[in-house]
């Protein structure tokens, strides 16, 4: 059951940007052009939520990293920081998977569109979920062969990161 779309669409949008950074860079050796994504979406609607979780190093203080969240808020998005946690044994912790269902949980009712920018599988019973609960359109915008299929059929359209979303060189 979707919902009738009103003009403009209302959309909310959620950005994995760790997924996102670390996947752009493996297939493409580029960054992730936020602003592109902005006005793209921005074009078939009204972007009434915006937000990006990331993960950040408490211990160290990195200039790269705040001028990208200053950016980031700057477009638009409402940015949710997660400290970074490096186990004992090596591995690292600091994913957003949660938070994000439950944002996306919470945006829907008033949303006509869901658009996620992840590749990360586990999304797939959250877009399942809020089409059918909420009669939402979704959408993933991910790298393509690196985006969990169980993710693409999941939603209603699937948007192919390449260049025209990534930083120029």
């Amino acid at each position: 059951m979707q919902k009738l779309m009103k003009s403009p669409a209302k959309i909310s949008l959620f950005i994995d940007v760790q997924n996102i950074y670390y996947t752009c860079r493996d297939k493409y050796q580029q960054q992730f052009n936020y602003r592109a994504l902005w006005k793209q979406v921005g074009q078939r609607g009204e972007i009434i939520n915006a937000f990006a979780y990331a993960t950040e190093n408490n211990k160290v203080v990195d200039k790269k990293q705040q001028s990208f969240q200053k950016a980031l808020q700057h477009i638009g998005f409402t940015l949710k920081l997660k400290p970074y946690i490096q186990r004992a044994d090596g591995s690292a912790k600091g994913d957003w998977d949660v938070g994000i269902t439950i944002d996306v949980l919470e945006q829907a009712e008033q949303s006509d569109i869901i658009i996620l920018a992840s590749g990360d599988g586990d999304f797939d019973l959250l877009l399942n979920k809020v089409g059918e609960r909420y009669g939402c359109r979704t959408e993933v915008y991910g790298i393509e062969g690196l985006t969990a299929l169980s993710l693409i059929k999941a939603c209603d359209t699937f948007h192919a990161i390449d260049h025209r979303l990534l930083l120029k060189k």
